[in-house]
């Protein structure tokens, strides 16, 4: 299958540079996954699509201020290092800028002394594996030094870093937002349960792949990144009850589908509570296990997220939907509008 079918002509006056002010006041897209027939309303109208007895399920990872400035111990060269994911024992996987300055056995400080680490290892993609050292909390030090990773089509700075964690981020560990999260409020929520909506939570900490163009040339070429998810007992029972009494399972952003997916593929359809890595590549041609539905944002052209939407709907559809959101003037990527495939 060749990547170029699932290219789309975006001006980049549509990528949504802010949040909107008041989460919800976003637009909706709904998308009949089964006709392509597209309805324009505003974000607002989510509650009347979904059903007592529906389940939404929501990533509740908490993206890490995971983006620190330092200087070189010894020259004082400025040095950008951006955590990925953490190895334990106070060791991570980084991205570092500029990282020809940056060999093993480097140490960089940041703030006045208060953290420091130092380089141990290059990994196979040019990052760096550095060991951090501290006294106190490091969650609390990374807060008061670390600023949020925000995604690279944004070019403008987030007054409230809290604009770009969902109301519920809970789990530390992301390096980008599960960004189909952000429409919500506590209220609008708590509106949904009011309707019979169950709300049930996974873990999936997003990665910086999540960005990444596929650079192949056939879709089956590409390799996925790896992301450590969690499901808890809770969320695997309410699951698995919808799913045996026929009730549908609507996935809040691709974290979430990815997740349920991957554990539903492994159990042969059904919700385990487990933790682990998954890589899943979900593109057209996938069968899907657990999810009925998907709220989801709009993607980045030729992107691993495409090719999942297009598998839950099909291509034409989704391209079709596409254009006419670029047509109507929608909000695209992170702080964009919303679509959602029923």
């Amino acid at each position: 299958m060749d990547v170029q079918q699932f290219d789309f002509e975006l001006p980049e006056r549509l990528i949504a540079q802010h949040p909107l002010e008041d989460r919800t006041a976003s637009r909706l897209l709904v998308m009949n996954k089964r006709t392509g027939e597209l309805a324009h309303r505003q974000f607002t109208r989510l509650i009347d699509y979904l059903n007592p007895g529906d389940v939404l399920v929501l990533n509740d990872s908490r993206v890490l201020p995971a983006r620190l400035i330092g200087e070189k111990a010894d020259t004082g060269a400025k040095i950008e290092v951006l955590l990925l994911k953490s190895l334990g024992e106070d060791r991570w996987e980084t991205l570092v800028k500029p990282g020809k300055r940056v060999k093993p056995g480097t140490e960089v400080v940041f703030g006045n002394g208060q953290l420091r680490c130092v380089c141990e290892d290059v990994t196979e993609t040019g990052g760096r594996i550095v060991r951090f050292h501290y006294e106190g909390i490091f969650y609390e030090i990374l807060d008061q030094l670390g600023s949020m990773p925000l995604p690279p089509y944004i070019h403008a700075q987030l007054d409230d870093q809290e604009r770009y964690q969902t109301v519920y981020a809970k789990e530390r560990g992301s390096a980008a937002a599960p960004t189909a999260g952000l429409h919500f409020t506590e209220a609008y929520l708590k509106r949904l349960e009011e309707k019979g909506v169950q709300i049930a939570y996974i873990t999936l900490h997003v990665g910086l792949g999540t960005f990444r163009p596929v650079t192949a040339d056939l879709v089956e070429e590409h390799v996925m990144h790896s992301e450590y998810y969690e499901i808890p007992q809770k969320t695997a029972e309410i699951v698995n009850a919808a799913k045996a009494e026929g009730r549908r399972v609507i996935a809040v952003g691709t974290t979430s589908c990815r997740t349920l997916e991957t554990v539903g593929q492994a159990h042969d359809g059904k919700l385990a509570a487990e933790s682990g890595w998954t890589d899943i590549f979900i593109y057209p041609g996938y069968r899907f296990r657990i999810i009925d539905g998907l709220l989801t944002n709009f993607h980045l052209p030729k992107s691993s997220l495409v090719m999942l939407v297009s598998a839950l709907a099909g291509r034409d559809h989704i391209m079709n939907a596409y254009r006419a959101a670029v047509k109507e003037e929608y909000r695209f990527f992170s702080f964009g509008d919303a679509m959602l495939l029923i």
